[in-house]
């Protein structure tokens, strides 16, 4: 029996003991948990006492964890070994915000100096941009940014702008189009002057069939509102490791910016794709961002497993996925400027992760990633939160707080924390019927009234969370929790053994959509598809 078929067996062994066992006791008999179940680390508390463990099950996930040899694990990382095995890539997001002005060498190259040279070429093109240097074909200065990609090349950078929007360039105006259904960029467009926007086309590999169309819509668009072919290269961009197609497109080369193959799109965002970023932040906001990020790498790389927060939050998910079987995870911001970012680590999460293969080519043993969702509060109360407390269905939880905020009405902030360390009391909580039963009596209801509504208002609690708590938010402290999220997707996938850093599933829908589109517009025979796609397709067409 191998060392990590007996971690597991441990683990479901002591998960036994504790499903009779309620948070709420364990704070009663465990005075100290909440200082002993928390990390500080790159300007952030994590605070995890709110979860169904004790300090058994945590000493039981760290076996587990060096049983599957995480730390070496993440020594290759690092070291930018090929741990991408089925494209044979390395996976160094993490050179992209090295901050430490060392050598990094690879294939003998050092990949630290091409990216610090690619984000010198990346700051002078933002700057002229942001200061009004870069002129249209008319002369004019830009004032619309439109950013078209999709995926990794739309979700980091749209996420982080409107994040951090208070930080951002007054005079510019940033668009960001994904969708290819054509009323996303038609909505773009009628909010712009041709003489005055700039478009950033992010595809990698510029064959991307929803960027790539959108591209051709937004060069239609700008040569029939009077745009000049010739002018075509100071109005558009690209960011893409394939120049050959870029410059045929339009791009001159000196406006097309870098990317490599050991960048994954989700985990983008630090390269020349957060050119958005940059030209809205500026080099100043971008480099702490990086700085941020940089933070929880040191701490992720160099902390010990017990008190590493990615390693942690990591392995509690661990917990709950496979040993309690608790399929959801929420994303639950408490900060309206990060309301896109559950959809961010949606993909970030389900695309890496989102495995049933192992890295030996066998169907997985456990299950893997699990359905990352989730809302902004409080608005999110308002919505999705009953099901959270007094639905069938256990969902943990990250509450994500800030302790100030630059809005000027402080008891907004006041009331938006006490609502974020209410939802978290209570869903731990919970209400046994002896306490409804006195705060019914305080407002007169009792007797067979008060036993008839008792049903309705006892909440069973036990519900777990973590608390992720920063000082307010800015660059640094955004880019210390992407980081963060990323090595807990990595520490899981460790744990379970896939690759995290591939995702051929997604092709495989792309390539049937491309027979499709033939077939759609009478290219190619309706032949081979199910007898549900063929009726789709007839009506759809018309016929």
């Amino acid at each position: 029996m191998s060392m990590v078929t007996r971690a597991w067996q441990a683990l479901e062994a002591h998960a036994e003991t504790l499903k009779t066992t309620h948070l709420r006791g364990l704070f009663e008999r465990d005075p100290g948990r909440a200082e002993r179940y928390r990390i500080e680390a790159a300007g952030w508390l994590l605070d995890y006492s709110k979860n169904r463990i004790d300090d058994r099950a945590v000493a039981l996930l760290l076996d587990l964890a060096r049983a599957a040899e995480l730390e070496a694990w993440r020594e290759r990382l690092f070291r930018g070994e090929r741990i991408n095995h089925t494209e044979n890539r390395a996976v160094l997001h993490t050179a992209l915000r090295d901050r430490s002005g060392g050598v990094l060498e690879v294939d003998g190259r050092d990949l630290l100096a091409e990216v610090r040279a690619e984000r010198e070429r990346l700051y002078r093109f933002a700057e002229a941009v942001r200061g009004g240097d870069w002129r249209g074909g008319t002369g004019e200065p830009i004032e619309d940014v439109v950013n078209i990609g999709i995926g990794g090349s739309d979700l980091g950078p749209r996420m982080v702008c409107e994040a951090l929007a208070p930080y951002a360039e007054p005079r510019l105006r940033l668009h960001f189009v994904a969708n290819i259904d054509g009323e996303d960029i038609h909505d773009v467009l009628q909010r712009c002057r041709p003489e005055r926007t700039l478009f950033i086309v992010s595809s990698k590999s510029f064959t991307t069939q929803e960027t790539l169309n959108n591209a051709r819509a937004a060069r239609q668009w700008f040569l029939e509102q009077g745009g000049r072919e010739a002018d075509l290269a100071k109005h558009f961009v690209a960011v893409t490791a394939n120049n050959r197609l870029a410059t045929e497109f339009g791009i001159g080369r000196e406006q097309q910016f870098a990317m490599w193959d050991w960048v994954g799109g989700r985990y983008s965002l630090w390269s020349s794709i957060g050119l958005p970023i940059v030209i809205a932040l500026g080099p100043a906001g971008f480099d702490a961002l990086l700085d941020g990020a940089w933070a929880m790498d040191r701490h992720f790389r160099e902390a010990p497993l017990e008190k590493n927060m990615p390693v942690i939050l990591g392995l509690i998910g661990v917990w709950y996925n496979n040993v309690l079987g608790f399929q959801t995870h929420a994303i639950l911001p408490y900060a309206q400027r990060l309301a896109r970012l559950p959809e961010y680590l949606q993909q970030a999460d389900m695309e890496s992760n989102g495995k049933s293969v192992d890295r030996a080519g066998r169907p997985v043993e456990r299950q893997t990633g699990p359905v990352i969702w989730g809302g902004v509060g409080t608005n999110a109360q308002h919505a999705f939160f009953q099901l959270m407390h007094q639905g069938t269905k256990p969902i943990p939880a990250d509450f994500i707080l800030f302790r100030e905020s630059r809005a000027p009405w402080p008891p907004h902030q006041r009331m938006l924390l006490a609502n974020a360390l209410g939802q978290m009391e209570a869903l731990m909580r919970g209400k046994t019927a002896e306490e409804v039963r006195a705060e019914l009596a305080g407002r007169g209801v009792e007797g067979a009234a008060a036993e008839a509504l008792l049903p309705y208002l006892v909440f069973e609690g036990n519900k777990p969370s973590n608390a992720l708590l920063a000082e307010r938010l800015e660059p640094k402290t955004l880019g210390a929790l992407i980081a963060l999220y990323e090595h807990k997707i990595f520490v899981q996938s460790v744990i379970w053994n896939i690759n995290a850093y591939d995702q051929w599933g997604v092709e495989y829908g792309k390539q049937l959509a491309r027979g499709l589109l033939e077939v759609l517009e009478g290219r190619a025979p309706a032949e081979g598809y199910s007898g549900s796609t063929l009726a789709l397709l007839a009506r759809l067409r018309g016929d």
